[in-house]
């Protein structure tokens, strides 16, 4: 997922979209389903901003594995096998379980409960209209046989959201329709039981594009098979940048060619410290005269050049995969606290018996 990926008028729903606007007293929730390794783009649309984050406001991160599930059902080994291989990139990009609260979604029941709960105050035909699960309904094919799992799993992250308070949650434009049903759901549950329990949250948008894929689609996909992963080795990263999509029309070393749209750019403008240089071979590459081969090389030694403190402290954490679940499992427990204590006013504001 990168978590909650139109807009409302409603001032409860603001979209935010520079960092500029996080101050100290916000409250960050943000995570990712653990069905495969983390890649580049996951980098630049989120991993970056949560190491950035973590230093300014309090951080939620979510291994969302139960969600995963929706999906995934059939398969659970694979969302199980991925659990520590997600917590592994984050420690190896530098989120600190010290700094922000990693938890793994499973380790907190509490959310299950208070989904149950929010699931009464929204009604089949609010599920039915978000346009983006029906988008994701008809990318998966499910026809007439999707899960009721994943067609309520919008809910579900309603109650992550929830049971932290987050002030603040980062989305793609394409998810906004989601964060807008948990402010309805929150809004219900305060005018109903007439207790101002729970928080409204803002959308925090990316400033940046998203990165695209290897083969020059317009998103860098696990499901398309077209993305750089933070754990790829040197070889790998070397082959998949050879493949990089560039300009058709570049067919000889002396004919003009096309920046705009070329993936191997697109990656130079993004990873390359040297804009200086970046902008000489860009300048080179519309006149003429510039191989593709000599952008992909450089291209190589620059994500080399910044994956290789990534591929070694992954290494050095996965040596001791005891202490990277000790890890895990100690965040998850801050995190519970904090589930609890909003679980707790819950209960009270719909007047369960406590036993």
């Amino acid at each position: 997922m990168i978590l909650l990926h139109i807009m409302s008028e409603r001032a409860s729903s603001k979209i935010i979209s520079s960092r500029e606007s996080v101050s100290s007293q916000d409250v960050i929730l943000t995570g990712d389903r653990p069905t495969g390794p983390l890649h580049l783009g996951h980098y630049v649309g989120s991993l970056k901003a949560r190491v950035e984050l973590q230093e300014i406001c309090t951080q939620y991160v979510l291994i969302a594995d139960m969600q995963a599930l929706t999906d995934n059902a059939d398969k659970p080994h694979k969302v199980r096998d991925n659990v520590l291989e997600v917590m592994l990139d984050y420690l190896a990009v530098g989120i600190s379980p010290e700094k922000s609260a990693i938890y793994l979604q499973s380790g907190i029941p509490e959310t299950a409960e208070l989904t149950m709960y929010f699931l009464n105050l929204v009604n089949v035909g609010r599920l039915s209209r978000n346009p983006t699960v029906k988008n994701e309904i008809q990318q998966r094919g499910f026809g007439n046989e999707v899960p009721a799992g994943f067609w309520t799993y919008p809910v579900n992250q309603a109650a992550d959201i929830a049971q932290f308070k987050a002030t603040l949650v980062p989305v793609g434009q394409d998810q906004v329709p989601i964060l807008e049903l948990s402010n309805d759901i929150v809004r219900t549950f305060n005018r109903m039981y007439n207790r101002s329990v729970l928080r409204a949250c803002r959308a925090l948008t990316p400033t940046s594009g998203l990165l695209p894929g290897i083969d020059g689609n317009l998103k860098m996909s696990k499901s398309l098979g077209n993305a750089i992963y933070l754990s790829d080795p040197s070889d790998i990263v070397a082959k998949k940048v050879k493949s990089m999509f560039t300009d058709p029309n570049h067919i000889r070393v002396e004919d003009p060619g096309q920046v705009e749209g070329n993936t191997v750019f697109s990656y130079l403008e993004v990873f390359d410290p040297d804009t200086a240089e970046v902008a000489r071979l860009k300048d080179q590459y519309r006149r003429g005269g510039l191989a593709d081969g000599v952008v992909k090389g450089r291209l190589t030694d620059v994500l080399e050049a910044f994956l290789t403190p990534i591929r070694k402290r992954r290494t050095e954490y996965a040596a001791d995969l005891g202490e990277v679940k000790r890890m895990l499992a100690t965040s998850t427990e801050r995190a519970r606290n904090t589930a609890q204590r909003t679980l707790k006013e819950v209960r009270d504001a719909l007047g369960i018996v406590e036993l």
